[in-house]
This record gives structure tokens, sequence and C-alpha cells, in this order.
């Protein structure tokens, strides 16, 4: 990685990571600091009336990112790509991703796009196209992916093959971003960690407090996530091997989950060379889509 600190802009300033990021990027006090880049521009980008963690949230998260994190304002997600080597979108309204995307891609800069990608796959496959044709390099996912606890329990099974896994965590229902679309994807994202690119099916079990799904793979190996709207809300995924069965407690670990992302992130903008699939990612949509569909009609849905 270059020593050079790079400038990062941020799209989209209606969720807590944008400060959350910044307290770790822009302050080497930080216990998890990354060095690397500093947030230095921010377009606050249009809240969605409609929805209320963006709407009622974009003026706090502004302030505290100006009166904090020594940020500077500009009126464009097109000014933030000039001014920046990298970027960072993270407009919490899904909806709002392949628009943003589309005026900032033509500027060929390293691109963060936090979760969800799109809600959809027409929109994903659009955004792969657009990233493809400019030479963009890009990541996107839930931060989950990268926690601690499931990086050393996969360490320690390294000897082993990996047959399924079991992922729980909370999953409430947020209309503008439907289904698995709001928290769903957090645990869908902990299980493509482990068992990755190739899901044939899913099944989805619902009711006003759970969500089952089951997902199968080509392989025959079977995944679910188990949603809970009541009871626990930690995240969590049992792994099971073909020696072994361990559980990874996602709380267990002290280093934040966002520190653990970062360091890909920021490797990413150095060097361009991105530890996700892009296939993966417009897996992870479509499977969302389809345990979405499932989870209206009973029936099992075939990716």
């Amino acid at each position: 990685m270059s020593v050079q600190p790079l400038k990062l802009g941020v799209i989209g300033l209606d969720t807590s990571h944008v400060t959350a990021f910044a307290e770790i990027l822009n302050h080497p006090d930080h216990p998890y600091h990354i060095p690397g880049g500093t947030i230095q521009i921010a377009y606050p980008g249009k809240p969605s009336p409609d929805f209320a963690l963006s709407r009622d949230r974009i003026q706090g998260y502004t302030e505290e990112l100006l009166r904090d994190h020594q940020v500077r304002l500009v009126d464009s997600e097109e000014a933030v790509a000039e001014e920046s080597d990298a970027i960072l979108l993270e407009s919490v309204d899904g909806r709002v991703h392949m628009e943003q995307f589309m005026r900032i891609a033509p500027y060929g800069k390293p691109v963060f796009i936090d979760k969800p990608f799109a809600l959809s796959s027409r929109e994903a496959r659009k955004m792969l196209d657009m990233a493809e044709r400019f030479s963009v390099p890009w990541m996107s996912c839930s931060s989950l992916r990268y926690g601690e606890a499931l990086s050393e329990q996969l360490q320690s099974m390294a000897s082993e093959s990996i047959i399924g896994a079991d992922c729980h965590g909370p999953m409430a229902i947020e209309p503008t971003q439907p289904g698995l679309f709001w928290y769903g994807i957090h645990t869908v994202e902990m299980l493509y960690r482990v068992l990755g690119r190739g899901c044939v099916s899913v099944n989805a079990a619902v009711n006003r407090d759970y969500d089952q799904i089951t997902a199968i793979w080509a392989d025959g190996r079977i995944g679910t996530v188990r949603g809970n709207r009541k009871g626990n809300n930690k995240f969590g995924i049992l792994l099971h091997g073909d020696q072994t069965t361990r559980y990874a407690n996602m709380s267990d670990h002290p280093k934040p989950f966002y520190a653990s992302m970062l360091e890909s992130m920021i490797r990413m903008f150095h060097t361009g060379i991105v530890d996700i699939d892009p296939d993966e990612t417009l897996e992870i949509i479509r499977f969302i889509e389809s345990a979405n569909l499932s989870r209206e009609t009973g029936r099992t849905i075939q990716l």
C-alpha cells in the first residue's frame, strides 16, 4: 500500500456509518485507527422524504461530521468525485445508489458502496456494467462480513471443508428497503462469506416475529438465515465443517466490524484489488430478491 494518504470523499450523510468511519480513519489516536486515507470532503445528498431514518438524521450527522471531523461540504456528487482520490457512497436509502453511482462512475475513482448495493438485480447489473465500462474498482458489503469473531473461527477451521452454516441476527423490516434488504442483508453477507457463490434455491418461513430462510447450494451444502424481530438481537453463525462444528458470536471480539471492513476498503482504494467477487455481490442481491419473493408467496424460489 502506498504511504501517501488518500483524500476520501463521502456521498450521503444520512447514516451513522459516516461518523463511525471518520472516527476510525481521521483520528490517529483511535484504538483501531487505519492509516492510508482521511475523509476530507462530503456531499450530504438529498434525504428520502418517505424514509424517516434518512429524512430525520441527515442534519445531525452532517453537523457532527463538520464539527468533530473537520470535513468540508461540497454541493454535488460530481464535486466529490472531482476532488477526491476515492469515494464512499453512503446514502442509507439503497433506492438512490444506482443514480448516484452513475454520476460518479465516469470519473474512474475507486468506490465503496454501502449496503444494500442495490434493491434489485436489474439495477445491480447496470451498476456492474457501468463499473466495467469506466474501469472503476469497487466493493459493496455489510461490515458483518469482516467480523473478527467469524474470521478467527474460519481460520481455526482452515484444514476443514465447510459443509454448511446457520446464521442469526436482528431482522427489522423497513418498507422502503423491502424484506431482507434492510437488516437481513447482514446475516446474508455472513452466510456468503462462509459458503461463497453457488446458491440455487431459497425457501422462507415467516411470521410476525421471525424469519427462517433455508438455502441450498449447487453442491448440496445448506445454509440458513434466522431473522429475529423479537428476543435475541445478536449476530452469530454456526459453522459446520467436515470435522467440527464451531460457533462465532459476532459480539465476542472487541474490534469493531467497521474497522476490519475499512482495512479491506482502504487496501482496495490504494491497489484497486477487491477481495469480494463482483458476481458474488450480484448473487447476494438475487438471493435477497428470491428470499423476499418466497416470504410473500411461501414457495421455494430458484435463483
